[in-house]
């Protein structure tokens, strides 16, 4: 039985070298989780036999992402040949383990992860009266675990777990201490209550190009003195801009037919662009462009002369 306890112990450390590059989003929290499998003694007893008995328990910890520290509980028996009247030891002992461990996993943000840990702390045991005898217990362990995902995880694990020697009173004989050394092949689940991940940052509203209109009078490509002040500040906003490209889109109202008023965008879009060269933007970072009629400030209907419309959009991008 002890041979198939080692061998557990030793495909733990194996299978750490078939982890793959695949991984989780390892995150602090806290986990709980449940186990069970198969437990045998340890050690020669000239007096009393065993054989494969059974081991379950539950947990409660917190992950630190590598560290780990749990208190565990665990409750198992083992078959025995020993049948000793008046006590608690008839055919199997039984013990309740009330432990606190310190584990570390290695490659934590791996699917496949080795651990090792140790632990402290009580144990009762079978003895004069069902888990009658108090005693220290210790144990230490390694195991490999399979992450589903940051939150479920499966593993396997070898154990050795002792305590000190319980004391039976033996009729006939008296007061008798037995060794308690005991090897586990374990499997269990757990379950870690991550943190909701924080919510993305907000997106940076989207910023318009600053913009600048020139208005013009019926049927004029001529800047008045309000339009050449607007185009000053244009100017000073491409030079504070630093590397920036203006556009100069021309526009008109319905009055007229559609390619007079197209030729009279493109002439006052054209004003513009001398106006703001004059006030040192280069001509090279100035597009022009003429649409007639087409994109209204104001909607009308055909043959109306109406002063927003009749305008130049400056746009510094």
């Amino acid at each position: 039985m002890k041979k198939a306890g080692f061998a557990l112990l030793g495909l733990g450390l194996l299978l750490p070298n078939v982890a793959g590059a695949q991984a989780i989003n390892a995150q602090e929290g806290f986990y709980i989780g449940a186990g069970g499998g198969a437990a045998w003694f340890i050690g020669s007893n000239p007096n009393a036999q065993s054989w494969t008995g059974w081991s379950v328990g539950g947990k409660a910890g917190y992950d630190f992402v590598g560290p780990r520290l749990e208190l565990e509980a665990g409750y198992g028996q083992i078959p025995t040949t020993a049948n000793i009247p008046g006590t608690a030891i008839n055919g199997k002992v039984g013990q309740l383990t009330v432990m606190a461990n310190l584990l570390y996993d290695f490659m934590p943000t791996s699917v496949i992860t080795p651990y090792i840990g140790a632990g402290a702390g009580i144990a009762f045991v079978d003895s004069n009266s069902s888990l009658g005898s108090t005693q220290f217990a210790y144990q230490g362990m390694v195991g490999v675990a399979y992450n589903v995902s940051e939150q479920l995880r499966f593993a396997v694990e070898a154990r050795y777990l002792g305590t000190t020697n319980p004391n039976v009173n033996v009729p006939t004989i008296g007061n008798v201490s037995f060794p308690n050394q005991n090897i586990l092949a374990l499997v269990g689940v757990s379950y870690k209550f991550n943190s909701p991940p924080p919510p993305p940052p907000p997106q940076a509203p989207m910023v318009a190009p600053p913009s600048f209109m020139v208005f013009f009078d019926w049927d004029r490509a001529n800047l008045s003195a309000q339009a050449l002040n607007t185009i000053k500040q244009a100017a000073g906003a491409y030079k504070a801009k630093g590397n920036a490209r203006i556009t100069a889109t021309g526009h008109t109202d319905t009055s007229g037919s559609e390619a007079y008023n197209m030729a009279l965008s493109l002439r006052r879009a054209n004003a513009v662009k001398d106006a703001l060269v004059r006030e040192g933007v280069p001509a090279t970072a100035i597009a022009v462009v003429g649409r007639g009629e087409q994109g209204l400030l104001v909607q009308t209907g055909p043959n109306v002369r109406e002063p927003q419309n009749r305008r130049v959009e400056i746009v510094i991008q």
